[in-house]
């Protein structure tokens, strides 16, 4: 998430979340096909998930907030396309292919479909270093403001937890988005209580727990 409208969490303002009883996967058959589209087109076009996140999440709040979630999907996925010169802003305007199309290194085959979606792409790596943090200790989600991709939710920033969780190295996002490397780093799960996030009168037995790279904290 950049600094953007999408990163809702804990913001006033958008409403109830409601739930949909038995909510299927994909409403429309547009949206299923937008969904294998994403997926299909990182094998050509070479985008990673951060990649991905961060054309869906970088857009106008008016903008943002006029779409669908799968409109939202679809315009990220335009976005990276063009970007690559695997598709041109008139092919989008008329819906249809215009011109050539570039070739392109690698494609996602049919039969490869299944595997990629049950094993995905593991973002675990082997550490350099020991990780700073151990469960149970305090620490403090550093108050940033990255102009770039960050998965720190906003909510969090400034705020005192408690580390649940040690989850080893893994990719970083804010760096694998840009495609300035991986530069992997301990990940912890961090448990915040309730009443540090949002006050005094919160209830007292709401805690929210977040997953946050070791750069995103400090010691308490």
């Amino acid at each position: 998430m950049t600094e953007g409208v999408h990163d809702m969490g804990g913001a006033r303002g958008f409403g109830r979340v409601t739930e949909e009883p038995d909510e299927p996967p994909f409403h429309a058959a547009w949206e299923r096909r937008a969904f294998a589209l994403t997926l299909a087109m990182g094998t050509p076009g070479g985008w990673n998930i951060d990649m991905s996140r961060a054309a869906r999440e970088d857009r106008p709040p008016e903008d943002y907030l006029a779409k669908s979630y799968y409109e939202i999907w679809l315009a990220g996925l335009e976005k990276l396309m063009t970007e690559r010169g695997l598709v041109s802003s008139d092919e989008i305007e008329a819906g249809r292919m215009l011109h050539p199309p570039p070739p392109i290194a690698a494609r996602l085959s049919p039969e490869d479909v299944a595997q990629v979606l049950y094993r995905g792409a593991p973002t675990g790596r082997e550490p350099k270093g020991t990780a700073r943090f151990a469960a149970g200790d305090r620490v403090r989600a550093r108050n940033i403001s990255p102009p770039t991709h960050t998965r720190l939710p906003r909510y969090v920033r400034g705020h005192v937890g408690v580390v649940e969780h040690v989850h080893g190295c893994h990719v970083f996002p804010d760096s694998n988005a840009l495609g300035a490397g991986e530069n992997p780093q301990w990940l912890y799960t961090v448990c915040f209580d309730g009443r540090e996030l949002w006050g005094a009168g919160a209830d007292p037995g709401v805690k929210v727990s977040v997953d946050a790279w070791e750069s995103y904290l400090e010691p308490a």
